[in-house]
């Protein structure tokens, strides 16, 4: 049985708080777009503004990178590390690459395979878009996958909840609950109602949508666990859908790191308050400031490559035709061995090792397992570009 409260104007904006028989209270959010519409003042169409551009000086940069492909893969597994760094986790970018190249000491943290997973989850996310459009179907294979092998494999990886669960301390019970999303028998219904609002023709700006979207995902809250990881994801694969990024290059997960307790915050205020347009504030301001530093970071990535081609080609020689092809190889891989330069060029050990050595001299490799054989290098300076808020300050070199 479920009781209808009183409702302020404000609140019955975004939804309404109904009592369940548990004594609690659930939030079912109305659907989307918001009634009344959103108010695009003076201030929210400044920042629409701003981050439509910002966006677009985005999309240039990357594309004018030299084979633009192979730097994705590091803004992937940076958006991976903080998203989940934002449920919990312990990885940094380093402990990913390290797991990546198969570099596992007795000092990894054990939710790293979380954060693989999500690397996993956003190229079977983004190869699918060639497919289908962002809908229930693709929103229940990434949750599937997010959760395969991992802290909360037995949460029905890739099922909509079929009982409560809400958001609160950890370890606490319902009654202690800070947020008590919609009961589980309405959540088919609410999230049929989130498909049809990303692909219907309302006429609203693209990254208003996204951001109304992204609010209400998190409010329906459709899976017992992995809810905040997916709905981050999603942000990204409506980017790329709705052809505002040709390139997946613009994570959030940055911004709401940085101001996580304000991310919280302004979702719950669109429930308490329906203040939709303090939420959109709040990212449309993330979309442009993160945009800005990405652009700053493709603009890095360019110079350090002309710097080290100009390196090699200076100083290696005969080996320099191989040395800017491993360059190339490390943008995509920037962890590897001396045996996979050697299938790489197809070269023999001896050769292989010589290069490894040289590049190590010039400071573009550094070993990091200590190890005597089967030892691992790094492409530190390239590495380095991707740290900093994706880097816990307790990590392991």
């Amino acid at each position: 049985m479920v009781r209808r409260d009183r409702l302020t104007e404000a609140e019955g904006r975004a939804g309404r708080f109904v009592h369940q028989e548990t004594g609690v209270r659930a939030f079912v959010p109305a659907s989307l777009p918001p009634d009344p519409p959103v108010r695009l003042d003076h201030g929210l169409q400044r920042r629409l503004s701003r981050a439509d551009r910002a966006v677009g000086r985005l999309d240039g940069s990357v594309t004018t990178l030299p084979n633009p492909d192979l730097f994705v893969m590091m803004y992937v597994r940076k958006e991976a590390v903080l998203s989940s760094q934002i449920e919990g986790t312990q990885s940094s970018l380093r402990d990913v690459l390290a797991a990546e190249a198969q570099v596992l000491t007795p000092g990894t943290p054990a939710d790293v395979d979380e954060v693989l997973n999500y690397v996993a989850a956003m190229h079977h996310g983004l190869a699918r878009l060639k497919e289908l459009p962002v809908c229930l179907r693709l929103v229940r294979e990434i949750h599937a996958i997010l959760l395969r092998g991992v802290r909360g494999q037995h949460a029905t990886p890739g099922e909509f909840r079929r009982s409560q669960n809400w958001i609160g301390p950890a370890g606490g019970s319902l009654r202690e609950a800070t947020f008590v999303p919609p009961p589980p028998h309405l959540v088919p219904e609410l999230m049929g109602q989130w498909e049809r609002f990303l692909h219907e023709e309302t006429g609203m700006p693209v990254l208003v949508r996204i951001g109304l979207a992204h609010a209400q995902f998190e409010t329906i809250h459709p899976f017992l666990d992995g809810n905040g990881r997916l709905g981050r994801l999603l942000i990204t694969f409506l980017l790329v859908e709705q052809g505002i990024l040709q390139k997946p290059v613009l994570y959030l997960s940055y911004w709401f790191k940085r101001h996580r307790q304000e991310y919280y915050d302004r979702l719950q205020e669109v429930r308490t308050r329906g203040d939709w347009e303090g939420w959109l504030a709040f990212f449309l301001d993330g979309v442009a400031d993160v945009a800005d530093e990405a652009v700053e970071t493709a603009r890095k990535i360019l110079l350090l490559r002309e710097e080290h081609r100009r390196l090699i080609t200076e100083r290696m020689g005969r080996a320099a035709a191989n040395g800017h092809r491993l360059l190339d190889h490390l943008y995509h891989r920037p962890v590897l061995t001396v045996k996979d330069v050697r299938t790489l060029l197809d070269c023999s050990h001896q050769a292989a090792g010589e290069l490894v050595r040289r590049f190590e001299a010039e400071g573009l490799l550094r070993e990091i397992t200590g190890f005597g054989r089967n030892r691992r290098y790094r492409y530190e300076p390239y590495v380095g570009l991707f740290e900093g808020d994706a880097e816990d300050p307790g990590s392991r070199p």
